[in-house]
């Protein structure tokens, strides 16, 4: 998956390229002028106003793995007996907010530094308790939505060895990594060398050094090369698939370098008071979701292409959900 945090969601052009005109010669407004654009009204009023089903709606963005968290969630609290309707795809994060605050939809997953600073506009904070409580008062004042339990796992940056490399250094952490990186060549997507929280503060926080200048490369071929032995070390992301099926370490930032970006699920007050069952269902899944599982059931949907219904009923059938 590539990395989405903070999304920039593409803003429609206000142009369509056309005018709208009347006959040639014509002096005034007919009834068929008349009555066309107030049908075009109408329907314009029917289809942009909030939808009011008697079950939840269950958003997510457009990538694999928040199809798979939107599944969750609506499977979830199917359990309890309850019909859902899932509106997935919904491009970035500004999309699925919009979504959430005029009713369209009732819940999706968001992450809390994609929250704090891509939608609450906040600065970037470091400390994930800091960081939740912000988001959470501030989606209640600003917008009447509760930020449920965090699920238990983030996706932000990561630092990735070879698993075989990791076990016979004895390697867990970033800090553990500096007196191997000068024999390490590193390899990193084009944003993280460059962005404020990639690669140049990185490497002041942990004193890294490399063997030579980071290979720089399509986020798609980092996996490859350090597979290959092109590279020892990648920027990847916490939750990418490839980590598990290529039996890879990612480090410990145990200076906590990252800023936090714990899945928590976001749900309208309105839906909590009117299905109450919706927060039970969900708060079941706090803690439940580790990063190893959130690899997994990415890499099952984008490697394997199995059904992400399917792959997340395995999932909570592990879990005993």
């Amino acid at each position: 998956m590539m990395w989405m945090h903070p999304a920039k969601d593409p803003t429609p052009s206000t142009s369509s390229g056309q005018a709208l005109s009347r006959k040639p010669g014509a002096t005034g407004w007919g009834t068929q002028d008349f009555i066309l654009p107030v049908l075009i009204l109408c329907a314009l009023m029917t289809s942009c106003g909030p939808p009011h089903p008697n079950h939840p709606v269950i958003g997510a963005k457009n990538f694999t793995e928040q199809v798979v968290l939107g599944e969750l969630l609506s499977q979830q609290i199917e359990a309890k007996g309850m019909k859902v309707d899932r509106r997935f795809y919904l491009a970035g994060s500004y999309i699925c907010n919009q979504a959430l605050i005029s009713g369209r939809i009732d819940a999706y997953v968001e992450y809390t530094g994609t929250a704090l600073t891509a939608i609450l506009k906040q600065p970037v904070n470091r400390d994930p308790e800091a960081v939740l409580r912000t988001v959470r008062n501030l989606y209640q004042q600003r917008y009447h939505i509760a930020v449920l339990d965090p699920l238990g796992f983030e996706n932000t940056f990561a630092m990735i060895i070879r698993g075989d490399d990791a076990a016979r250094l004895h390697i867990n952490t970033l800090s553990e990594s500096a007196q191997y990186t000068p024999q390490w060549v590193l390899g990193v997507g084009y944003e993280f060398e460059q962005r404020p929280d990639g690669l140049p503060g990185l490497s002041k926080a942990y004193d890294l050094h490399f063997k030579d200048q980071p290979r720089t490369m399509d986020l798609g071929l980092l996996y490859r090369a350090i597979n290959a032995h092109q590279v020892d070390m990648i920027a990847g992301n916490s939750t990418d698939g490839p980590i598990a099926s290529f039996h890879l370490k990612v480090l410990a930032d145990d200076k906590h370098y990252f800023p936090p970006y714990q899945a928590v699920p976001l749900v309208r007050d309105d839906a909590l008071r009117r299905w109450p069952a919706m927060r039970v269902a969900i708060n079941e899944l706090q803690g439940k979701v580790t990063a190893d599982d959130m690899r997994g059931m990415n890499e099952a949907v984008d490697g394997e292409h199995r059904d992400p219904a399917e792959v997340v009923r395995e999932f909570r059938q592990k879990k005993g959900l």
